[in-house]
C-alpha cells in the first residue's frame, strides 16, 4: 500500500470532511428542506463512490482506510444530529446509530492497534447508503415536508442495518481467528 495523503482519493476524502460543516449549516431550521443543503449533501456523498474506486483502481492506503470511514460517520452523524437539532429526525433512532457508530470505531481502533484491519462489511455499506438516503429525502424540499413517511421510514430501516451490521461485527470479533497451517518445509 502507497502510504500518501496526496492521493486523489485521499484528498477527495479530506475534502468531504472539511466540506461537511457546510452541509449541516445549509440545513434549514423551519424543516422544510433546501436545495442548497440537498446538492451539497448529494455531491459530497457521491464523492464516496468516486474515492472509494480511485482507490480501488490505484491502490488503498492506511490513511484511507482510516478517513473514509470517518468522512461517513462526520457527515451522517453530523446532518443527522443537525436534523434532531430542527426537530426533524426524532433522537432515538438518531442515538442508537451514533451509539453503534461509536462501538464499532472503538473495536475497529483496538484491532488496528493489534495490526488487524476490520473492513467494512457489505451490510455496513448498505446501512450508510440508507442513511444517506434517509437524510437526503429529509433535506430535499420536495420530500422535506410532503413525504415524512419515506425519510421516516428509511431513518427506521437505516436503524435495523445500523443494529445488525454491528451485531455481525461483533459476532466475527466473538470468533476465534482461523488457525494457520504451516506450510511443509520443500
Amino acid at each position: 500500500m502507497v502510504e500518501s495523503i496526496n492521493s486523489w482519493a485521499n484528498a477527495i476524502t479530506a475534502t468531504r470532511i472539511l466540506l461537511a460543516p457546510l452541509v449541516f449549516l445549509a440545513i434549514p431550521e423551519d424543516g422544510t428542506g433546501s436545495w442548497w443543503s440537498f446538492l451539497l449533501w448529494f455531491v459530497l456523498c457521491s464523492s464516496d463512490g468516486i474515492d472509494g474506486y480511485i482507490a480501488r483502481r490505484r491502490g488503498p492506503t492506511a490513511v484511507g482506510a482510516f478517513l473514509d470511514p470517518l468522512a461517513d460517520k462526520v457527515l451522517v452523524l453530523g446532518a443527522m444530529f443537525t436534523l434532531v437539532a430542527h426537530d426533524v429526525f426524532w433522537f432515538v433512532p438518531v442515538a442508537i446509530i451514533a451509539g453503534r457508530e461509536l462501538l464499532i470505531s472503538g473495536y475497529r481502533i483496538i484491532k488496528s492497534g493489534k495490526g488487524i484491519s476490520v473492513p467494512a462489511s457489505r451490510m455496513g455499506k448498505y446501512k450508510t447508503v440508507v442513511q444517506q438516503f434517509a437524510v437526503a429525502f429529509a433535506i430535499m424540499p420536495w420530500t422535506a415536508v410532503d413525504a415524512t413517511w419515506l425519510w421516516l421510514g428509511l431513518l427506521w430501516i437505516a436503524v435495523v442495518l445500523t443494529l445488525v451490521s454491528g451485531a455481525q461485527y461483533l459476532w466475527h470479533a466473538g470468533r476465534p481467528a482461523p488457525e494457520r497451517v504451516p506450510e511443509p518445509a520443500r
